[in-house]
């Protein structure tokens, strides 16, 4: 079994500049998945601020959207959840030359669906049996199928929900079915246990990913990636810039026939320099 890691927070400078490489690898992979016709799927789970979202936007951060697609899908419809629990999940497969990175993923029915009752015992016993068929059969098809699970202690998991509490930023990203994840950790610990044991497949194995230190959990998952991949450099086409032709008479619009946006950050501004020539509007 991999050790635990661990260790001090990885530094921000070094953080940044590995980000960065990875970032460039991770273009790289979209334009051999583009050119190859490769088909990527990303499953990322785990528990409530285990860090998923973060990780999926350092990853889609400069890549091409039209070709890697984020898949985070609501509570099914009243439609939805007639169908084969599969279906809308099939929807979002990727075709040839895209990926698609799963922000939570079929493996609800695993998790939340099973601890909070939101599905029958039949449902959930038939989830089990059919997943690593129907894993099986994405990778058959030629899909690059890889799943990671963030995992994140109780201790560092109370204190992200604390800090979302008073950050209007972040306060969206809770919701009353975090909270009771709190008081259902065993629950949901035993969940992933037993998930584990039925779909840890050899043709889809589970990745899991220690998620207390963000800056390691994304380093170390994007790394991990990009080795279980077989991209390699695509040449580029060579581009220059045209040569700009000389006018031919054309006329700007005059201004006062358009409307403009307010400018908002010459009102910054002022009020800064009011206030004492703050550092940032200085120099």
């Amino acid at each position: 079994m991999a050790k635990k890691s661990g260790g001090e927070r990885l530094p921000r400078g070094v953080y940044e500049e590995e980000l960065y490489r990875l970032q460039v690898e991770l273009v790289k992979l979209q334009e051999w998945t583009r050119a190859s016709g490769a088909r990527i799927v990303v499953i990322f789970e785990g528990r409530d601020a285990a860090g998923k979202g973060g990780t999926i936007q350092r990853i889609t951060q400069y890549l091409n959207p039209r070709f890697a697609r984020i898949a985070a899908l609501p509570k099914p419809t009243e439609r939805e959840s007639t169908e084969w629990y599969f279906q809308r999940y099939v929807e979002r497969l990727p075709a040839a030359g895209e990926i698609t990175l799963f922000d939570r993923s079929w493996y609800n029915r695993a998790g939340v669906e099973h601890v909070m009752g939101f599905c029958t015992k039949e449902q959930y016993a038939r989830f089990l049996h059919q997943c690593p068929i129907f894993e099986r059969l994405l990778v058959e098809d030629g899909i690059l199928l890889r799943k990671y699970w963030f995992s994140v202690s109780d201790e560092e998991q109370q204190r992200r929900f604390r800090s979302r509490l008073d950050d209007p930023l972040r306060q969206w990203k809770l919701s009353p079915m975090d909270l009771a994840s709190l008081t259902r950790w065993e629950d949901y610990s035993r969940a992933k246990d037993d998930m584990f044991m039925m779909t840890d497949i050899p043709e889809a194995p589970w990745y899991v990913v220690e998620s207390d230190d963000k800056r390691r959990a994304r380093i170390n998952m994007i790394a991990h990636l990009l080795s279980t991949v077989p991209y390699h450099k695509v040449k580029a086409p060579s581009l220059a810039l045209p040569h700009r032709p000389a006018s031919s008479g054309y006329v700007r619009t005059p201004r006062e026939m358009q409307t403009y946006v307010l400018d908002h950050a010459a009102s910054l501004r002022l009020r800064a320099l009011r206030g004492g020539c703050a550092a940032h509007w200085c120099g």
